[in-house]
């Protein structure tokens, strides 16, 4: 029996701390526990960031950006990198500077895609429409 029970372990393996990603191509159920029978919680859009906790061989444990915890399979996630902006609106600069120009404004829980860390607390983002710009990594999460 603790074969068994060491061998379970080794199949519930913790994400990196930080680890994100993104709900694939089409919309995804999370659950309340890593099964279809569960009990669904959320439907959330392509695109959103989920922050990984747990992984399983079909399902991983996420946490959303309220903090709540729930199950989804795997093969509906991403690598791609994307920020859900969680302040009020978040204002994209021309250059990583509060003085440059603000190039588009981003309302609350709008995804944008991450295209890299900028440095002082700045991350450079693409809106959907194609524009990109440099919001405050304090008025987003997913990075």
């Amino acid at each position: 029996m603790r074969w068994l029970a060491a061998g379970l372990c080794l199949l519930a393996l913790p994400a990196a701390a930080g680890e994100f990603r993104v709900v694939g191509e089409t919309s995804a159920v999370l659950y309340d526990a890593p099964s279809r029978q569960a009990t669904p919680l959320f439907v959330v859009t392509p695109n959103y960031p989920l922050e990984l906790v747990v992984e399983l061989e079909a399902w991983a444990k996420v946490r959303d950006h309220a903090g709540a915890l729930s199950w989804i399979e795997k093969r509906l996630l991403s690598d791609k990198r994307m920020v859900v902006v969680t302040a009020a609106s978040a204002e994209a600069h021309e250059r990583p500077e509060d003085a440059s120009a603000v190039v588009f404004v981003a309302e609350q829980n709008v995804a944008l895609e991450l295209i890299e860390p900028a440095g002082a607390g700045w991350l450079h983002v693409r809106h959907a429409d194609g524009a990109d710009g440099f919001v405050r990594a304090t008025t987003c999460w997913g990075d």
